[in-house]
């Protein structure tokens, strides 16, 4: 009897852990082998995983629960997507920010800043605590410091953040909403501003984490409940999460494909690491290494992240 009560006590437990348990290897999620993959992002509010293929101008939106994953096409190279208070989301295309209609595929402009730079493209971004839409963009050609950092206010009015940017990536905000960290992968800095939340101004930039020569560039990046900053490694095969107050690498995390791009932490716990990945920048033998490369994966970390911020829409 008591052998029993113990077997059902430690099932109980086991059952109650099982939630937050953490898993030492990255499991494929979606073999989709996208050309390039980016801009993952947790939509808290309806469960699913939002992410782009940027050259195959596709809108990916992934149920778990299902395990179907939605594919819509939207007509322009797309750099990253965020839900909307009202329900919709806002994309980053090639030509400017719009409003898309995740049912009908429906999409409207809201502004173009760079109609004056045809080659360039927007590329990743993400909201602010106040649903202010801060993207970036970056040229389609290889130049380099022709793009900036853009705010789009709910207002839709428009303000350039940052210039002289040459690839505008990642993009998060600290928990006490006093500090926004940016990445312009170049740089191989992630660098952190003094944020006012009021009137999404930001000041003071400073260097936060320098990323160490040889594993990788700094692409796409979230933050966990921890303010500790988790960022994609292009070129590294691997997700760094590292400490912004002393740009300390506290943990690395191997990824089966050469080019990391972004990182979002979901599920209904926040406690899962969905990663993305690219097959662009690839070699034959590379690909041979890295079959799913491409693909989406994840891995539970033992920690957890926080809620996305949605664009405070006016509509």
């Amino acid at each position: 009897m008591t052998k029993r009560i113990f077997f059902t006590l430690s099932l109980l437990i086991a059952l109650m852990s099982c939630s937050t348990q953490e898993s030492d290897e990255v499991q494929l999620v979606l073999d989709t082998q996208s050309t390039l993959g980016e801009g993952a992002l947790w939509n808290y509010k309806t469960g699913e995983l939002m992410w782009v293929n940027i050259k195959g101008e596709i809108l990916n939106i992934y149920n778990p629960r299902t395990g179907n994953n939605k594919e819509m096409f939207t007509g322009q190279m797309v750099g990253t997507v965020v839900p909307t208070e009202s329900g919709k989301v806002l994309v980053a295309l090639q030509n400017g920010i719009y409003t898309f209609d995740t049912e009908t595929g429906s999409k409207q402009l809201i502004v173009d800043p760079e109609a004056d730079k045809p080659d360039n493209r927007f590329n990743d971004g993400k909201c602010d605590p106040s649903g202010r839409f801060w993207a970036g963009t970056m040229s389609t050609v290889g130049g380099g410091k022709v793009g900036a950092l853009y705010r789009l206010d709910p207002d839709s009015s428009i303000h350039l953040m940052v210039d002289q940017v040459s690839i505008s990536n990642g993009i998060v905000w600290s928990a006490d909403k006093t500090k926004m960290y940016y990445i312009d992968t170049p740089t191989m800095k992630v660098m952190a501003y003094d944020y006012d939340d009021a009137s999404g101004e930001i000041s003071n930039p400073k260097v936060a984490v320098e990323i160490p020569a040889g594993i990788g560039a700094p692409d796409g990046m979230t933050i966990d409940a921890d303010d500790n900053l988790w960022v994609a490694l292009w070129g590294g095969s691997a997700v760094g999460c590292f400490n912004p107050e002393t740009g300390e690498l506290i943990r690395k995390i191997e990824v089966p494909a050469k080019n990391v791009t972004s990182c979002s932490f979901g599920d209904e716990d926040l406690g899962t690491l969905y990663i993305t990945t690219a097959r662009e920048s690839t070699s034959k033998e590379e690909l041979e290494m890295f079959p799913h490369a491409g693909g989406v994966f994840k891995i539970r970390p033992g920690v957890v992240g926080v809620e996305a911020f949605f664009f405070k829409d006016l509509n």
